[in-house]
């Protein structure tokens, strides 16, 4: 069965002012990557790029292969992981732009407003976090501003369209104060500039600890492992059109147990020391998705393997097994889930196509070769 694979990708593959000012001149992803190193014997690290190398994003030459690389595999395009902090404050913006701007490569694309902090943490094995940029709500002056700086990207022929609306994906949208005000202005703009509106979408677990309020704020909740409708049904009602539903941490309480899962992450946070955690990845994917993935506006991820530590030690789990073999089982998985819907709502979301430092990328490397990009067409075609 087709279906319509989109990739997030990561455009931390080059420096930046702002990294430089905390980590030292000429940091990027692969600053984490080359220095990981072995936590238990047979943890495959570091993991060494084969085709691409260790490339550069400013290189239109490396953005031409990845799309042929994508192409060739059957993904349908890349969805750009954008960062607008308010204020017109933004970083990593340049591969994106460079792509719109040149028009190359001619590869379909879509955005997803990573609309958090930006702190150290996210890099830090332990000791604190120290904030970069952060992530601010600014009210109708900065939305507007925001659209504007977008809008020629919903233009261009390129950008992916769910019932012919451009697709915009949201990060968190827990955390936008006036997000369903947010989604009326922005859809009442693209409609004064000809198009059609905008196609939504929040991304979100499918087994949520969160519990947002109609005022914007959250609680924590226990998780409900048995039906997703209570985390999907509020974003839809707040005017989403569509759904994200990314199940790792679904597929986790799962294979652990709900309590486990939990206790492991607070340990984990505390007491670096803990050996790594290691996940069967044939096991625990085989949980990914819930009976609401099949809505036909809900959008499931794909995820090829998971290895935090090269970003942040010992304190997430490391997923083992994780082959181009059984990624290929977990697609066909996901493939039945969303083979009752429209054509053009049989999306997959591929998380991801170069998070090195998550150990979770499909590019092709040292160890597989091309084998996860394999899996993918061999699996869609």
């Amino acid at each position: 069965m087709k279906a319509r694979v989109i990739a997030y990708y990561l455009p931390q593959f080059h420096p930046i002012p702002e990294n430089d000012a905390v980590w030292g001149k000429g940091f990027t992803e692969w600053t984490n990557v080359a220095k990981a190193r072995p936590l238990f014997r047979g943890h495959h690290q570091p993991r060494i790029p084969a085709d691409l190398g260790f490339y550069d994003l400013r290189m239109p030459e490396v953005r031409e292969a990845q799309a042929q690389l994508a192409r060739e595999a059957g993904v349908e395009g890349f969805c750009y992981w954008h960062y607008w902090f308010g204020g017109g404050k933004m970083l990593l913006q340049r591969p994106f732009q460079e792509v719109l701007k040149s028009g190359q490569p001619d590869f379909p694309f879509c955005l997803a407003w990573a609309n958090h902090d930006w702190t150290t943490g996210t890099w830090m094995n332990g000791g604190g976090s120290q904030m970069i940029a952060e992530q601010r709500y600014l009210g109708d002056e900065d939305y507007i501003l925001h659209f504007n700086y977008v809008l020629p990207a919903f233009r261009d022929h390129r950008y992916i369209t769910v019932d012919g609306r451009p697709l915009f994906v949201i990060y968190d949208p827990y955390r936008i104060p006036d997000v369903g005000h947010f989604l009326q202005l922005w859809r009442s703009l693209a409609e004064k500039n000809g198009l059609p509106g905008i196609y939504f979408v929040a991304q979100t677990n499918n087994t949520s600890t969160i519990r947002r309020h109609d005022d914007g704020s959250v609680e924590r909740v226990m998780p409900n492992l048995q039906s997703s409708a209570d985390v999907f049904q509020p974003f839809l009602d707040l005017g989403f059109d569509g759904i994200i539903s990314n199940g790792k941490a679904r597929a986790e309480m799962l294979y652990l147990g709900k309590y486990r899962k939990v206790a492991e992450r607070l340990l984990r946070d505390h007491l670096s020391w803990l050996p790594a955690l290691k996940l069967d990845y044939p096991k625990v994917v085989r949980h990914f998705f819930a009976p609401e993935d099949t809505w036909e506006n809900v959008f499931p991820i794909i995820m090829p393997q998971w290895d935090r530590s090269a970003r942040t030690g010992r304190t997430d789990g490391i997923y083992v097994n994780a082959t181009p073999e059984h990624f290929r089982e977990h697609i066909e998985q996901a493939l039945e889930v969303i083979k009752q819907k429209q054509p053009d709502h049989r999306i997959l979301i591929l998380r991801s196509w170069n998070e090195w430092a998550e150990g979770n990328y499909v590019e092709p490397d040292l160890l597989h070769g091309h084998g996860f990009l394999q899996a993918i067409r061999d699996a869609i075609q």
